[in-house]
């Protein structure tokens, strides 16, 4: 028998997410049948701002949509073979992206074709969609969801996000195991892109954060930068950061959910669209957000910077503006 704290925790597994009041959401999982399409699909079966769960992939999205429809929530549950991408984005208001493959020599090349193909798609049949897009190079991927869209006549730079939320959950889980105190009070903005040297923590905004600083920050900043490599060698290299990716997928799903909702004071860094960084030729760029109804509302500023984080940010943008400009140059020649 289940302790009475067991059946208290399990019934309480819903607190994962936010909530406002709830509407009618169809949210599509392209690529649900993948390593990290798998738990979030289930992640999000249990976020209560989802009212219809729409899951597609080449191959095993109806045998995961069977699975994930026996959870009692409330939401529906279909499932979309291979050929049935259309009837699965028919309707969509949000659609999330983890299709693709992790950590391969061809990663660019494969995932590329992949995003670019489901974009269409998108633009076909669901144009005014918001576009969560989690296949890696995010760098890249989100440019090509962009460009294609823009080619079809569609695009609104709104509704189109690269998921950076892994980096800021690392970042907030790292910093407390040092600091010693909970997650949730060490929130870390991440700034920049979603790839090594690109990607930029700015502890010294935080309240803990800040009081981390020579190698114990130095090693920390690593670690947030190139965690997905630590998970990948804890794995013998059968595997990639699936689990804790699919739980940064569903937290900023929720975290959109929220906005469209009419919440307020929803903000979380993200990859879009931006103008912080467009003079230097960087027209994609993460920092913190607010979520609403149009999806984007405000694009905030990075703010203050230690000298530690100029010369992160500093390695960042020519790395970054490379990444963003593969994925606009594959668009451009396909």
């Amino acid at each position: 028998m289940l302790s009475r704290a067991a059946v208290r925790a399990l019934s309480g597994q819903s607190r994962l997410f936010s909530t406002t009041a709830a509407r009618n959401t169809k949210v599509a999982v392209l690529g649900a049948g993948g390593g990290i399409g798998q738990p979030l699909s289930l992640l999000l079966k249990n976020d209560p701002l989802v009212t219809s769960l729409s899951l597609y992939d080449i191959r095993g999205a109806p045998g995961v949509a069977a699975d994930v429809s026996h959870v009692d929530t409330a939401s529906e549950v279909q499932g979309y073979a291979a050929d049935k991408l259309d009837e699965a984005l028919e309707g969509v208001e949000v659609v999330v992206i983890p299709a693709g493959v992790p950590r391969k020599v061809r990663l660019v090349v494969t995932n590329a074709s992949i995003v670019r193909d489901l974009a269409s798609a998108i633009g076909r049949v669901s144009p005014t969609a918001h576009i969560l897009v989690i296949s890696n190079p995010v760098n890249s991927t989100v440019p090509i969801v962009a460009s294609t869209l823009a080619k079809a006549g569609v695009y609104n730079p709104a509704r189109v996000f690269g998921v950076t939320t892994l980096d800021v959950v690392r970042a907030a889980r790292f910093s407390a195991g040092i600091t010693g105190v909970h997650p949730n009070d060490t929130p870390i903005t991440v700034v920049g892109g979603h790839s090594g040297a690109t990607i930029v923590p700015l502890l010294s905004q935080s309240t803990y954060g800040k009081a981390i600083k020579g190698e114990t920050y130095e090693k920390l900043v690593y670690r947030i930068q190139f965690g997905g490599d630590e998970v990948v060698k804890a794995k013998d290299g059968a595997g990639s950061a699936t689990l804790s990716m699919a739980y940064a997928g569903a937290k900023f799903t929720n975290a959109l959910l929220r906005g469209l909702n009419g919440e307020k004071g929803v903000v979380t860094p993200t990859f879009v669209e931006s103008p912080l960084f467009k003079d230097q030729g960087i027209d994609f760029f993460s920092s913190s957000v607010e979520l609403g109804p149009n999806g984007v509302e405000t694009i905030h500023p990075i703010g203050p910077l230690s000298a530690e984080e100029e010369k992160l940010l500093a390695a960042c943008l020519p790395e970054l503006k490379k990444n963003i400009e593969k994925g606009k140059a594959f668009v451009e020649s396909s």
